[in-house]
């Protein structure tokens, strides 16, 4: 019995390891650039980097504005009242620092809004090549894990015409290989 369970266990894990794995590759930031609608993501971007230099500007003029008041008056007010200045002015500063560091966050924050419809609908375009295609894996090109891929096994193209998009540029044949320089 226990020959017969062995038997039977080699010839599954024979049949595993002779199942043939189908690997591609896609670059979905070349297919993002591609897309008709990222000129509306680079203008919602451009508006809120605009809205976010408003609202930086007008602390700065603020705390100008304290530092300018608390400069003319400093000598004629007393020590409660200074330390009040003083006090906002810090924290006004300490706001402008804190809001420098956080533009980029937000930054980041808003594109990933912006662009997760896109990626939505390159990911239904993938996983529509993946089951036409018989592909196992796809790994992303623009992976640093990724150290080599034949052009062949790029499905990037293959996705942009399953969405009906005609490249405005040519996918650069440096970008279909990427070797690994760590």
């Amino acid at each position: 019995m226990r020959r017969y369970s062995l038997g039977i266990l080699f010839f599954i894990i024979a049949l595993t390891a002779n199942a043939q794995s189908k690997i591609g590759t896609i670059d979905a930031d070349y297919i993002l650039s591609q897309m008709p609608e990222i000129t509306s993501v680079n203008k919602g971007m451009e508006d809120y980097n605009k809205e976010l230099q408003a609202d930086l500007q007008s602390t700065i003029k603020n705390y100008e504005g304290r530092v300018k008041d608390y400069q003319d008056t400093n000598e004629a007010l007393s020590e409660e009242v200074k330390k009040a200045k003083e006090d906002t002015i810090i924290q006004l500063e300490n706001e402008i620092k804190g809001f420098r560091q956080k533009a980029s966050v937000m930054m980041q924050m808003k594109r990933n809004e912006l662009t997760r419809p896109l990626y939505e609908k390159i990911d239904t375009a993938m996983k529509q090549v993946i089951a036409e295609g018989g592909y196992t894996q796809i790994f992303h090109s623009n992976s640093s894990a990724l150290a080599f891929s034949r052009v062949e096994d790029d499905i990037t193209l293959a996705v942009l015409a399953k969405m009906g998009i005609e490249p405005k540029e040519p996918k650069p044949a440096a970008e279909n290989t990427t070797e690994n320089q760590n």
